[in-house]
């Protein structure tokens, strides 16, 4: 659950007038901390910031969820700081508040993730109760109740939700027999099963060290950085039962779902099999994904479907690479008049992208946009943390960010061509929500 319960103003400016100078280059300085009792993290130093932020997560999101309980991941990252110790989550959240700590916890299919951001001179009290919070949480029946009706409200939106209906429908049929075709959030009939010892058992699997990354960035000097780690993660479980989870490709690429919603707009979503983050093509991929779609307004979707022919607000591609999968997603929302149109132009421009790869002129001026506009990720301590730890987590090594902007340079147009056929050969699976016209559900091959 977010809690973001006072505005640092005055740091925020501070921060963001040191950053300016920092940026990548402020990464050439991570530095490797080793605590005292084994744990590791990833640092950037920076005495002049008056902020602390750390970064961190475990191996094990929803997928280490009962296959007959999802959901249970998303309501402990929920609950974590509803209470922990000796403290009720009235108490809790009091003393977030008066230390103005920002505290966050979330789930996805593969990780568990916190992060907390505090000033420098409450650094004791403000880890202290992320030790707490991890260590101890205490999973009330009154705020399980109370998160479990919060989160079963949301689900009821969902049920017309157009946007939610067409993910849900893509992710069960892409993964039908895997971890990754279980929705993180739950449904309608799992929350309401999913008892404190559930979220007590999936604690103690997942929140465990022996995969637990950290990255952290501000006013902190590795000796008080190690002697955190031990007082915060220490007294953690050394290690996990996670189920095994076999690698998995997308299923049904030529299938298309329509679903009926009564709804003004259609919303699309595509999908089909991507390029996993180790792979040698991942960076060409990379650089053709933001010449197809990920470009936002400079990109082939938009001037397609947006510029020329104003069907639609926004279009977008986008590479997702999981621990076990990789996919290569697109998508869209329009009228329902205007939705085979759109469609039939997003799965025209992947097959051209695919046939004929991008030209010289858009691999360069795609090059140059992602080396140039690289610093941007850096203008606050709490995204140098993000990417520190996301590079941790892909395993590319403490110097990527000195290297990446090389690995983008070195695109030749073979490789782009090469990663673009590899993207568009494998076909789409589509999930359309809404009352399209002229479009029907079909099959592979139909």
């Amino acid at each position: 659950m977010i809690r973001s319960l006072r505005c640092l103003i005055a740091p925020a400016v501070a921060l963001i007038a040191v950053l300016a100078a920092v940026q990548p280059a402020a990464a050439a300085n991570i530095q490797r901390v080793v605590s005292p009792g084994g744990i590791e993290a990833w640092l950037v130093q920076e005495p002049s910031l008056p902020l602390v932020a750390l970064n961190f997560a475990f191996v094990g999101g929803s997928s280490e969820d009962p296959a007959d309980k999802p959901g249970v991941a998303y309501m402990v990252s929920s609950l974590l700081d509803d209470g922990a110790g000796e403290l009720d989550a009235k108490a809790f959240q009091q003393r977030v508040e008066e230390n103005a700590v920002e505290l966050r916890f979330s789930a996805t299919q593969d990780y568990f993730y916190g992060s907390i951001r505090l000033l420098r001179d409450r650094r004791e009290q403000s880890f202290d109760l992320l030790r707490l919070a991890l260590n101890q949480p205490r999973f009330d029946a009154d705020a399980v109740g109370r998160v479990r009706d919060q989160i079963l409200a949301g689900l009821r939106r969902e049920t017309t939700d157009p946007g939610s209906i067409a993910n849900r429908a893509w992710w069960r049929t892409a993964f039908p027999d895997h971890p990754y075709g279980r929705p993180t959030g739950g449904t309608l009939t799992s929350i309401p099963t999913i008892a404190a010892d559930d979220l007590r058992t999936y604690a103690g699997r997942v929140l465990t060290r022996d995969t637990l990354k950290i990255a952290a960035v501000g006013d902190i000097d590795p000796a008080t950085l190690g002697q955190i780690l031990d007082r915060v993660f220490g007294s953690l479980p050394a290690t996990g039962k996670r189920v095994g989870m076999p690698d998995a490709a997308v299923r049904d690429s030529g299938r298309r779902i329509v679903t009926q919603l009564n709804v003004p707009q259609a919303v699309v979503r595509l999908g089909g099999a991507g390029i996993m983050r180790k792979d040698p093509d991942f960076i060409p991929a990379f650089v053709v994904n933001h010449i197809l779609g990920g470009g936002s307004f400079s990109s082939r979707l938009y001037d397609e479907v947006r510029e020329k022919r104003g069907l639609a607000y926004g279009v977008y591609s986008y590479l997702l690479t999981l621990r076990h999968a990789a996919m290569f997603m697109a998508g869209t929302q329009t009228q329902a008049d205007s939705t085979r149109e759109a469609l039939e132009l997003i799965e025209s421009q992947i097959r051209r992208m695919g046939d004929e790869g991008p030209t010289e002129a858009e691999l360069a001026k795609a090059k140059a946009y992602l080396k140039g506009s690289y610093a941007l990720n850096f203008d606050t301590s709490t995204k140098i943390a993000s990417i520190l730890l996301q590079n941790q987590l892909d395993d590319l090594g403490i110097d990527y960010i000195d290297k990446r902007n090389g690995l983008i340079d070195a695109v030749t147009i073979e490789d782009a061509r090469r990663a673009a056929k590899r993207l568009a050969e494998g076909g789409m699976l589509v999930t359309v929500v809404g009352q399209p016209k002229g479009l029907a559900s079909k099959e592979p091959g139909g």
